[in-house]
């Protein structure tokens, strides 16, 4: 199983670049703090290249910049060449599958989780916009009131 979660801040703005055929990608790092730090030094991080193609790459690009917390899930891809020395080297980095915001966008994002993940954007607080509208107010339960409360039977049906 080849999976990865990762949350970090970006290191630098994601750029937006095309290939030949116009498929969309970006290539970026993060830095992901290490869960230890050893006595008397700071806790330091990992960063890790990252990838992401076609409508990921875009979301990305489009709502994200340095600085900002992202969480990524995805998996790890490896490869190897050969460098003009003639030294082989090899290469690692995550190919993101879904994206998610860790923190509000520093604009008009004013809530709710929004997420990017398998070529659909969803935004589980509103499906139309990127704000969420305030719960209405129930004044009985604001207030304490209990006043539209009705006992209930003693019934010993009751399924649980």
């Amino acid at each position: 199983m080849n999976n990865v979660s990762l949350i970090g801040r970006l290191t630098a703005d994601p750029e937006l670049k095309h290939t030949q055929s116009d498929i969309a990608t970006t290539r970026f790092s993060i830095a992901v703090d290490r869960t230890y730090a050893r006595q008397g030094e700071e806790r330091q991080a990992d960063f890790i290249n990252i990838v992401a193609w076609r409508q990921t790459a875009e979301f990305i690009c489009r709502y994200f910049s340095k600085g900002q917390r992202i969480a990524i899930t995805g998996q790890i891809r490896t490869g190897s060449y050969t460098d003009r020395d003639g030294n082989k080297r090899y290469t690692f980095d995550v190919q993101a599958d879904n994206v998610e915001f860790c923190e509000p966008k520093r604009d008009s994002y004013s809530g709710g989780s929004s997420s990017y993940s398998n070529n659909s954007y969803s935004n589980n607080s509103n499906q139309q916009s990127y704000r969420q509208e305030p719960a209405p107010s129930n004044t009985a339960y604001s207030s304490g009131d209990t006043g539209d409360f009705v006992d209930m039977p003693n019934d010993e049906d009751l399924p649980f």
